[in-house]
């Protein structure tokens, strides 16, 4: 198993792609800590790792406390032994508005969400990690510096800054054999709403392809396990593109 005896902790884990990585950590060995504010879905995901065999424990975190953030991380390590994996998959307080009428206000809120919770998020592993001497923080949706889109708002802004705090972490942790990396798709419309008006925004993603299908969210679990694992040492303050071309390099 590619991940055995690894202790992965996940924020949002009872999202659909949490919850694919989830299970897929699980699948290859590794112990799964999921955090998140709702309940019901991270009972959900840790049911199903459970029933297939795997280790899983939840717990409701504010990935926006410091206090809450550090006390849980601190615990887990204290239980399992070492803090392996840490994966933030917190969503965005998305505004879809031209910077030139946002409320700035808004703006800081926004961009005041995404730093703090990748920044706590990241410290809290990274205090384990750096005194172990391994480990993989590990980010999703990552960005393009030539696909900007008129209309996105904060939305690209945020990525640009969570890509930005992975290059400077990695060239951090790099001598502590701790390595940042992140994902990016073209988007998943398996984890989209299952609605009809949702179809043709699901088919531009597909259209959008070299290969003409999109990634599914095995294929998100798959990866992300791979780049957890010892088979992807090499890499580190990368940005992985699995858009299925959706973004050409």
């Amino acid at each position: 198993m590619l991940l055995e005896n690894k202790t992965a902790v996940i924020y949002g884990g009872g999202g659909s792609i949490g919850g694919a990585m989830a299970r897929a950590f699980a699948a290859e060995g590794a112990r799964v800590f999921l955090a998140g504010r709702t309940p019901g879905k991270l009972d959900t995901v840790a049911a199903e790792i459970r029933r297939d065999g795997g280790l899983a424990e939840t717990a409701i975190v504010d990935a926006l406390d410091e206090a809450a953030v550090n006390g849980w991380v601190d615990s887990i390590a204290a239980q399992a032994g070492s803090i392996d994996v840490s994966v933030n998959l917190i969503s965005q307080d998305a505004l879809f508005v031209p910077l030139l009428d946002m409320p700035v206000a808004d703006f800081g809120q926004a961009m005041d969400k995404v730093a703090r919770s990748f920044l706590l998020t990241a410290k809290a592993a990274a205090r384990h990690m750096v005194k172990q001497g391994s480990g993989v923080i590990l980010h999703f949706g990552g960005s393009h510096p030539t696909n900007s889109t008129p209309g996105l708002g904060t939305v690209q802004i945020g990525c640009d800054l969570v890509e930005a705090m992975r290059r400077q972490w990695a060239c951090e942790l790099g001598q502590h054999s701790v390595r940042v990396i992140s994902m990016r798709t073209g988007g998943i419309p398996e984890g989209m709403p299952d609605l009809p008006e949702m179809e043709p925004y699901k088919q531009k993603m597909v259209d959008a392809t070299l290969l003409k299908r999109a990634a599914t969210l095995d294929d998100v679990g798959r990866v992300a396990v791979f780049l957890a694992s010892e088979h992807a040492r090499t890499l580190t303050s990368t940005q992985v593109n699995m858009s299925c071309g959706a973004f050409v390099d």
